[in-house]
């Protein structure tokens, strides 16, 4: 049963504004009885009646077993769909599906674990932290966004995690500059064993870099635009690099959106290299 998706009605029990972000939690037993870190739902928008016929896809910042089961998603309003779920008040319905994805993977063993989380994108790291934490690992955050107020989840970080190191591009709180710019000294002061991140592609990109660097492993969760959410539509695919080094198109959706952080292919996001399996180029590329 873990992992199965299930379309559930849900009902609106809270709703919140977290500094820039918007905060619901819904009443979903199914989901949340289903669902592992890494784990995201799509939700229907705009009503019964809307033109707006795509879904929206939000990961998971927590988790209850209050009522049954329940989910909490954070965004921020990006457009006409995010606007609506927005005006959403406790007692609402949303149609939602899910856990949809893959999860992240967790170590065997006890280990150093750095999460690094970028804007909103640190929500999913906290169902994680709490699932390595029972695991007997070491938990160290590096959170950060553009100014104070986009800094997503600093207070519980301080709460659960061992040190939790903030940065913010306009020197408003924690240290100045992207968490990228904290990362190396933190992976080196924390002796980490792995990383694990959710932001934006480009930092998801020097992430990894940063993390190959050190020869440490990086999972990282992708944002990308979904539409379907569940492998159906091809508007969420990127280029991986599969064990056999040959580059193929795969579903953030389906087969993410957790990947190995240098697997993915960042610099080519958005386009179909010529080398991918299947592009007019039809080649392979190897990595070491």
């Amino acid at each position: 049963m873990a992992g199965t998706p299930v379309q559930v009605t849900g009902t609106v029990l809270t709703t919140r504004r977290v500094d820039a972000y918007h905060a619901l939690t819904v009443v979903a037993p199914g989901i949340a009885e289903r669902f592992r870190p890494g784990h995201f739902v799509s939700v229907a928008v705009g009503g019964t009646h809307t033109s707006m016929v795509t879904r929206r896809a939000f990961s998971v910042h927590d988790v209850k077993s209050d009522y049954g089961g329940t989910v909490e998603l954070v965004f921020t309003v990006r457009g006409r769909g995010t606007a609506w779920l927005a005006e959403r008040r406790a007692r609402d319905t949303l149609d939602l599906v899910g856990p949809l994805g893959r999860p992240f993977p967790l170590p065997r063993d006890p280990a150093h674990c750095v999460l690094v989380g970028a804007e909103y994108g640190s929500a999913v790291l906290f169902p994680l932290a709490d699932a390595l934490l029972a695991r007997g690992c070491r938990v160290d955050f590096v959170l950060g966004g553009a100014g104070a107020e986009r800094v997503f989840g600093a207070m519980r970080a301080r709460r659960i995690a061992e040190t939790t190191t903030l940065t913010t591009e306009d020197g408003s709180l924690g240290l100045r500059g992207k968490v990228t710019d904290a990362l190396p000294s933190v992976i080196a002061d924390t002796r980490a064993d792995a990383v694990y991140a959710c932001g934006p592609m480009e930092t998801l990109r020097a992430v990894t870099a940063v993390g190959m660097e050190f020869d440490i492993p990086v999972q990282v969760a992708v944002e990308e635009r979904m539409a379907c959410g569940i492998g159906v539509c091809m508007t969420c695919v990127i280029p991986v690099i599969g064990e056999d080094g040959a580059t193929r198109m795969v579903r953030a959706c389906a087969e993410g959106p957790v990947f190995r952080g240098e697997r993915v292919r960042f610099e080519d996001v958005g386009t179909i290299p010529f080398d991918a399996l299947g592009a007019p180029g039809g080649g392979a590329r190897h990595v070491s």
